[in-house]
């Protein structure tokens, strides 16, 4: 028998059919992207420098290179989670993983710098196809609302499990192999999904799509392309006129995008969703979340390495048990909630979170157990609050919608990514530019103070070229400095970690049970959906 739910009546079922071993098979299929995409964020960087050698890329090629693959992913995901709605999730998925898998093969073998940023482009656009196909198959083969939250957790925290594995499988290919052998990862994991997906995966689509809006396609494209373009050169570069001048742009267009889908009889996206309380809160919980997870990961890598002085191996091995306590958060948070309302457990990660944020807040020169401690209750809480938040936007949506809002959550994790690193990025670099500058001791070059005053990284690099009575010194202003900002926006992330608390436990207190007997599903509908039943891209680490 054929398990699909096309033709399938959902406006009719009272009940909520268990899922069975298929399904369980199916989602350790699901898995296989989120595994590859984390990965994929973290083996690039490992291959800059040898792909640098050999193709000389310009360093505006290198940014592209680095950087288009995120921008097509964000740009992408609001019209790929609706179009899997209307041409079937399968499908989509399947036509994506072919993609990526193609995509994978061109990248690895490019011969010019051009060639390679080309194929990165299209590894974005496959990739917006796989997330938000993923996320609402598991939206329509687990019904039961206790399956879907324990599906959710297994599903985001294979974000953990490919960001650790990542940087291990490419340092190991890049020492055996040349750098195009870190895009070939995605080649056996796509062809195990093409053959297994057809065998285990249901097709869903809505049986009544409507028209799809080209207009409306291109301007989220449009929107979220120059927002987070504009968001990442400000967090690379300072604030300029140009990057603030596109952001204004993007945001315009955003609007009026906005408006368009409230004229629509068959809009791009159901902006009736927003109306439903869980679905905003979830949403702007996982958003948030997401920016403030972004700007402390960003300084909590650079102070294992630059101030402590870990190797990177060593700095990833004191990660681990951040990536653990994520694990572990994400696959709890099931059982929990079923015994405890999703608002307090959602609450509660953000309140651990704002702890281990709040402990960095109080990091010095030497303080490795507390970073590690700190980031581990961080990570925690992130389990427990991106699990929940994930389940409650997919949940929110009708199955016949399920693509659209899986693509709303992770365009929020994308736009939550570029504001974290613009906003808390920026913050910190103007801290500590600020602070090493007023220490600067006497006797260092103009050039080498612009190259200390740029990051802690051109300060490392300058201590070893200077003798140790002005290295010493400058390594000291340099490290005061970088703590400094450290704990300015570890402050900040804590601030909102809080104040997230606080109105998730309001805004979710009517959200029921796991165990509570799920609603018919008639109520499901975004118009009558006060009291839903519940039913997380680390995150990908922004390139």
């Amino acid at each position: 028998m054929t398990l699909t739910q096309e033709n399938k009546p959902f406006d009719n079922i009272g009940t909520t059919p268990p899922a069975g071993r298929r399904e369980w098979i199916g989602l350790a299929v699901l898995m296989l992207p989120t595994l590859l995409i984390a990965m994929d964020l973290t083996v690039l960087h490992l291959a800059v420098p040898s792909l640098s050698a050999d193709l000389q890329p310009s360093g505006s090629q290198l940014l592209w290179i680095t950087d288009i693959y995120g921008f097509m992913i964000a740009g992408s995901l609001i019209t790929m989670g609706t179009l899997g709605d209307r041409i079937g999730r399968r499908r989509l998925l399947l036509l994506g993983a072919a993609a990526f898998g193609v995509a994978s093969v061109l990248a690895a073998f490019s011969t010019s710098a051009g060639m390679l940023i080309a194929a990165r482009a299209l590894l974005g656009v496959a990739g917006a196809t796989l997330m938000p196909s993923t996320m609402s198959l598991i939206r329509s083969m687990f019904l039961d609302s206790r399956q879907r939250t324990a599906a959710i957790g297994i599903w985001v925290s294979g974000f953990s499990v490919g960001s650790a594995l990542g940087p291990l499988i490419g340092g190991l290919l890049l020492e055996n192999f040349w750098w195009g052998s870190v895009f070939l990862l995605g080649v056996p994991v796509m062809v195990v999904l093409l053959v297994m997906g057809p065998v285990l995966l249901p097709e869903h689509r809505d049986p009544h799509p409507g028209r799809f809006d080209l207009s409306s396609a291109g301007m989220s494209l449009a929107a979220v392309l120059l927002v987070i373009y504009g968001l990442k050169q400000i967090a690379e570069d300072g604030p300029g006129w140009l990057p603030a001048l596109l952001v204004v742009i993007g945001l315009v267009i955003g609007f009026t995008f906005v408006q368009r889908q409230r004229r629509l009889t068959d809009p791009l996206i159901d902006l009736q969703l927003f109306q439903v309380p869980a679905f905003s809160a979830s949403l702007m919980t996982y958003t948030l979340g997401i920016f403030a997870a972004f700007g402390s990961f960003l300084f909590i890598a650079q102070y294992l390495q630059l101030v402590l002085g870990l190797s990177p191996l060593q700095a990833g091995l004191w990660s681990v048990p951040g990536a653990i306590a994520f694990i572990l958060g994400s696959n709890s948070a099931p059982k929990i909630v079923q015994r405890v309302r999703p608002a307090f457990v959602v609450a509660g990660g953000l309140t651990l979170a704002a702890v281990g944020l709040g402990m960095l807040t109080q990091v010095g020169i030497s303080s490795l157990l507390l970073v590690v401690v700190g980031n581990t209750l961080m990570s925690l809480g992130f389990g427990f609050t991106f699990t929940l938040t994930v389940d409650l936007v997919v949940g929110a949506a009708p199955p016949e919608r399920a693509g659209a809002a899986s693509a709303l959550a992770e365009t929020g994790a994308e736009l939550g990514g570029a504001l974290g690193l613009a906003v808390l990025g920026s913050l910190g670099i103007a801290i500590y530019r600020r602070q090493v500058t007023a220490a600067l001791p006497p006797g260092i070059s103009p050039e080498m103070a612009t190259a200390v005053q740029e990051t802690l990284g051109g300060a490392v690099a300058a201590v070893g070229q200077l003798p140790d009575q002005l290295g010493a010194p400058l390594l000291s202003a340099a490290h005061g400095a970088f703590i400094q900002a450290v704990q300015l926006t570890a402050l900040i992330g804590a601030v909102i970690m809080a104040a997230l608390a606080i109105l998730t436990a309001i805004m979710l207190r009517h959200v029921g049970r796991s165990e509570e007997p799920e609603a018919p599903a008639e109520v499901m509908h975004p118009t009558s959906l006060p009291a839903l039943t519940v039913s997380p891209d680390l995150l990908s680490l922004s390139e």
